[in-house]
């Protein structure tokens, strides 16, 4: 993922700059000067990609909110807001479509900083002149020092530091403008741990409003709930219904679904497994029937297997016509012998520097590392680390391939739970690279 540098404030001459918390409180004025209200929050609208265009003020008028156009503001970075119009609505201030409240909906809320996949407080907002308009341009993400403290280090003024605000993704909680961000707005750019993280960093109205972007797309939202926290996954899909379970449980790993229908109530388990499509419940209802600490409850049940007569070519013609299996399931090809049984496995890297002419037979391990479906995890684990494994068939007694576990199956069951959310190093180069 490439990602925008971080930005100090624009300079004067990128445009004359604002910051929301200096407007906020300012007067607003008559044509001829007299006071009519302060200045409550300032109306911004999301256009897409675009930074957001402001297009006009909330002022608190008595006890009233109502709508000031810009166009109304004869100087909007003036210490006074006065109006160049005589007259002014004085209904009731309503939000439209598309419209966002910075000082509302924005600052001292939190956002997606898109680059890190972390949830930051904005501090400041950054307001931009670029003739002729005035756009929503960054965010201060710095945590600026506030009353004792400010005055035991009076030598030490605060530091802002802004970012564009193309780097952000709001919640804003408000659904009908959230819809102009797109499908689902910037989160697109995350890999589904990063949003797994996410979620489980998040407050309950953010992960709901989290969860409806990635929502728009069913593949990236079984994607996470695959990578969901076991306890957070269970109460998320709790919260729907038996068809919107099976909706999600359908586009998932098999192994992955089986795992959270176990977690189910077991009122819901079965009417949830009975909506699933016959080829996804067969394999739920079969991994169901392992013990969930051996290699049967371990394993997919979705593998590359040709028969062993076949040529390299065709070997990777059948890799490259695999669509539907996961890529770590494909490092290697599995070959049968004429009654169905596993004889050899070929790792891909192999077949690549074969002679593409050559039989799969005569350049695949005939007696490769095979584990039953009762083999404890760990036992998997040791194996897979004494053999330089990537993946591990899965047999029956009669050497029937019945599955397959690859090593971020293992991974997953034997790290601590506490390593396995801990804090990942960023890469060297996460704030540098070209704007995507």
């Amino acid at each position: 993922m490439t990602t925008s540098p971080a930005v100090p404030a624009p300079a004067s001459d990128s445009g004359r700059i604002l910051h929301l918390s200096e407007l906020l409180g300012r007067p607003v004025t008559d044509k001829q000067g007299e006071s009519i209200g302060r200045l409550d929050d300032v109306i911004v609208r999301l256009r897409g990609a675009e930074h957001p265009l402001v297009i006009g003020l909330v002022a608190a008028v008595g006890s009233r909110e109502v709508f000031v156009p810009l166009e109304q503001v004869s100087s909007f970075d003036g210490e006074v807001l006065k109006l160049t119009s005589a007259r002014l609505d004085l209904r009731q201030f309503e939000r439209r479509h598309g419209e966002v409240l910075l000082r509302a909906d924005v600052l001292g809320h939190r956002l997606i900083d898109v680059p890190s996949a972390h949830l930051i407080r904005a501090a400041d907002l950054a307001l931009q002149h670029r003739a002729p308009e005035w756009v929503l341009a960054a965010v201060d993400t710095h945590r600026r020092s506030r009353g004792l403290l400010r005055l035991l280090n009076p030598a030490h003024p605060d530091q802002h530091q802004f970012e564009d605000w193309a780097n952000f993704e709001p919640l804003i909680g408000h659904a009908s403008s959230a819809l102009l961000r797109g499908p689902f707005g910037r989160i697109r750019r995350l890999k589904p741990a990063q949003i797994a993280d996410l979620l489980e960093e998040a407050s309950k109205a953010e992960e709901t409003e989290i969860l409806g972007q990635v929502h728009a797309d069913p593949e990236l939202e079984a994607d996470v709930f695959e990578e969901l926290d076991e306890d957070l996954a269970t109460r998320l899909l709790g919260a729907r219904t038996d068809a919107e379970i099976a909706d999600v449980l359908t586009r998932m790993r098999a192994d992955d679904a089986a795992d959270a229908i176990a977690e189910l109530p077991q009122r819901r388990r079965q009417p949830v497994i009975d909506l699933l499509p016959v080829g996804q419940r067969t394999k739920v209802l079969t991994l169901m029937g392992f013990n969930p600490t051996s290699a049967g409850g371990l394993m997919g049940v979705d593998f590359l297997a040709v028969p062993a007569d076949i040529q390299v070519v065709e070997a990777l013609a059948a890799v490259s016509g695999s669509h539907t299996l996961q890529p770590e399931a494909l490092t290697s090809v599995h070959a049968l012998d004429e009654r169905g049984r596993l004889c050899g496995v070929a790792k891909l890297v192999t077949l690549l520097q074969a002679d593409p002419a050559l039989r799969l037979g005569e350049v695949m391990d005939d007696d490769p590392v095979r584990i039953g479906a009762d083999t404890d995890v760990v036992d998997v684990a040791v194996l897979m680390s004494d053999y330089n494994l990537i993946t591990i068939p899965v047999v029956d007694e009669n050497r029937t391939m019945i599955g397959l576990i690859t090593v971020d199956d293992v991974l997953e069951v034997t790290l601590p739970d506490d390593w396995r959310r801990r804090e990942a190093a960023e890469p060297p180069d996460s704030r540098r690279g070209k704007k995507t």
